[in-house]
């Protein structure tokens, strides 16, 4: 059991870590990842939403009629949404500002759903939280290397809470605004997933 569990847990970490190996959740990845701040704060709320709907998911899998499967596991996944959304409204409030739409439209997270269908409502309750924490945690880390990138290169800082940079380059550095916007993203992207495959094929 204990050797299933560190399976189910330590696959989001590596062999399926959603943006990188199974190019999922996409949309927030590159909307969201200007800094490590935002990239922490958007993976810490979808980890909540996963571990909590993969459990109730499969609480209730052997009730749930399998015609309105689908959206049934919407219902549960726009529930939890709605809980991170008002907690980080009551506790928060910039980083849901600067995160803006996209913490509603966790939701509509291809990995969250995904989870559901594929694994929670077909394991028990304990394996689907193992696979929803391996899950959350490797899409939070995910989230935040691939905002490190973006913000050093294309601010010279380093930003994890609160707005006020733990690392800032000397004025004479010259940034890549580049970086910030939109098309840093993908070229971003773009060269993690590059170092991931190279890794992935040694």
């Amino acid at each position: 059991m204990a050797q299933s569990l560190a399976k189910e847990f330590t696959k989001g970490l590596w062999a399926e870590l959603p943006p990188f190996r199974l190019v999922l959740g996409l949309c927030p990845v590159l909307a969201v990842t200007k800094t490590v701040e935002n990239g922490i704060g958007m993976g810490v709320a979808t980890t909540f939403v996963l571990v909590f709907s993969n459990l109730l998911v499969s609480l209730l899998r052997n009730i749930i009629p399998p015609k309105v499967r689908i959206a049934c596991y919407i219902v549960i996944i726009a529930t939890f949404v709605t809980i991170v959304e008002l907690v980080m409204q009551a506790y928060t409030y910039p980083l849901f500002l600067k995160l803006g739409i996209f913490i509603p439209l966790i939701v509509v997270n291809c990995i969250v759903l995904g989870r559901a269908e594929a694994f929670a409502s077909k394991n028990n309750p304990v394996m689907a939280i193992a696979d929803g924490l391996g899950i959350g945690i490797g899409f939070t880390l995910s989230l935040a290397a691939l905002g490190a990138v973006r913000e050093f290169l294309g601010a010279g800082t380093i930003t994890i809470w609160g707005g006020n940079p733990v690392f800032a380059m000397p004025e004479s550095f010259h940034a890549f605004s580049f970086m910030v916007e939109a098309p840093g993203a993908f070229v971003a992207l773009g060269l993690m997933l590059a170092c991931m495959n190279l890794i992935g094929s040694k």
